[in-house]
């Protein structure tokens, strides 16, 4: 049985070790990832703040400039179509106008005519009856 104890000893002895390596190497593994992690973090918030930050306020005065540019052509387009319905007022004004008065001024002359075709239709219907 001593032979037996002196194997399983060994053996233990030699597990205990590849455990103890294990437990370096996977803390080894451990700190190589956070040290992995954190030079890639001071990479990438270099990038931000050499290359995001500045193309992030060009964009927004981009933006500031465009919102101002379309409230101009707001302002503008509603200044234009308000002096287009006042011409357009005017014009239906002075065409109502100019058709009130080329009523006016012809009805006369439509009712002379009238007058004259009812007369010559007359006096012509009295000779044929004559």
């Amino acid at each position: 049985m001593e032979g037996n104890l002196g194997t399983t000893n060994v053996f233990l002895g030699i597990i205990a070790v590849v455990s103890i390596l294990e437990a370096l190497v996977v803390a080894g593994i451990g700190i190589g990832a956070y040290l992995a992690y954190k030079r890639v973090m001071e990479l990438v918030n270099g990038l931000e703040a050499r290359q995001v930050g500045p193309t992030m306020l060009r964009v927004n005065a981009i933006l500031d400039d465009l919102k101002q540019v379309s409230a101009r052509v707001r302002d503008e387009t509603e200044r234009v179509d308000q002096a287009i319905r006042s011409t357009m007022d005017r014009v239906d004004e002075s065409a109502d106008r100019l058709r009130s008065n080329v009523r006016a001024r012809t009805s006369r002359l439509v009712g002379l005519v009238r007058g004259a075709r009812v007369a010559i239709e007359t006096m012509l219907s009295n000779s044929r009856a004559a």
